[in-house]
């Protein structure tokens, strides 16, 4: 899998609805998933999206979720580039040059979902996610 590279916007609630109206914009396939199939089914969080991923017929691809209720929402800034792919060495160097000089929120490390993921802050106030593709056992 090549290394992709696309916008992921963060939503106050209303996740399911966007993806939805940019997939009728769009096209494509929307992949939906929530809080609840990730072991949070017990929680206010368990209906709203965790992750998801428009990609469309013209090769865009568009991620998005809900933000946790203690992460602030703020309209105009809510979004983040995504780096994601299974190429191990080549996005730990991303991370590590994105990185430095910046503040990392979440490390770089296996997450629930069976993934490497972390999140930073680049020191031009860039928010940037990197994903690492783990193969399926």
């Amino acid at each position: 899998m090549a290394t992709r590279l696309n916008p992921y916007l963060s939503f106050d609630g209303d996740a399911r609805q966007a993806m939805e109206f940019y997939k009728k914009v769009f096209g494509g396939t929307l992949l939906l998933n929530t809080y609840g199939e990730f072991g949070q089914e017990s929680t206010p969080l368990a209906d709203k999206i965790m992750h998801s991923m428009l990609e469309t017929p013209s090769g865009f691809t568009l991620m998005g979720a809900d933000g946790a209720p203690e992460e602030e929402y703020k309209p105009g800034n809510n979004f983040s580039v995504a780096l994601t792919g299974d190429d191990d060495a080549e996005l730990r160097g991303y991370w590590e040059k994105l990185s430095v000089g910046g503040s990392v929120s979440v490390p770089l490390e296996k997450q629930m979902w069976g993934d490497v993921f972390g999140m930073c802050t680049d020191r031009f106030g860039i928010q940037w996610m990197v994903n690492i593709t783990q193969a399926q056992s």
